[in-house]
C-alpha cells in the first residue's frame, strides 16, 4: 500500500487551508486510484454558517474532497507531475447522508476513463461503511 501524509499530498495537488479537505491518503495508484480520509472537526470554518445549532458539511465539499483525492491519483503520474486538475464536470451525484462533526469521511475515488488531458473518476464517500456521497467526476489536466 502506498500511503500520503498532509506533507505529502501538498507536493502533488495546489490546495491549501482552508480548501485542502484531505488529511491523508491510505493508499494509491498513480493513474488509476486513490483512498484518502477527511477528518471532520467541528472547527472547520463551514460550520460557522452551515448550519448554527444543526452543523452539517455542505454536500459540495465533500464532492470537492473526492475530486482532490482523485486529483492525488492522477496527478502522481509522472507526465502530471507539477500541473492542475481542474473540474471539468460533475455527472450521477447523489447524496445519501450527512456528514458532521466528529466523523473521519472516507473518500475513494477511482479513475474509469482518460482521453487525453481528460478523465472521469468514479467517486464514493462514506462514513462508517454507510455512502454518504458518489458520483462520476470529469477533470481536465491544466498547467
Amino acid at each position: 500500500m502506498n500511503h500520503l501524509d498532509i506533507k505529502e499530498i501538498q507536493k502533488i495537488i495546489p490546495h491549501r487551508h482552508p480548501f485542502l479537505l484531505v488529511d491523508y491518503i491510505e493508499d494509491f495508484k498513480p493513474g488509476e486510484y486513490a483512498v484518502g480520509y477527511k477528518c471532520v472537526t467541528y472547527r472547520e470554518d463551514f460550520f460557522q454558517g452551515h448550519f448554527p445549532g444543526q452543523p452539517v458539511m455542505p454536500g459540495v465539499l465533500t464532492i470537492e474532497a473526492l475530486a482532490q483525492v482523485g486529483a492525488v491519483a492522477i496527478l502522481s503520474l509522472e507526465e502530471h507531475q507539477g500541473k492542475t486538475a481542474f473540474f471539468g464536470g460533475i455527472q450521477k451525484c447523489r447524496f445519501r447522508g450527512m456528514v458532521k462533526p466528529g466523523d473521519k469521511l472516507k473518500l475513494e475515488t477511482t479513475i474509469i476513463k482518460k482521453m487525453g488531458p481528460v478523465g472521469v473518476g468514479k467517486a464514493v464517500a462514506s462514513v462508517d461503511g454507510k455512502v454518504v456521497a458518489n458520483a462520476e467526476l470529469t477533470f481536465v489536466i491544466g498547467e
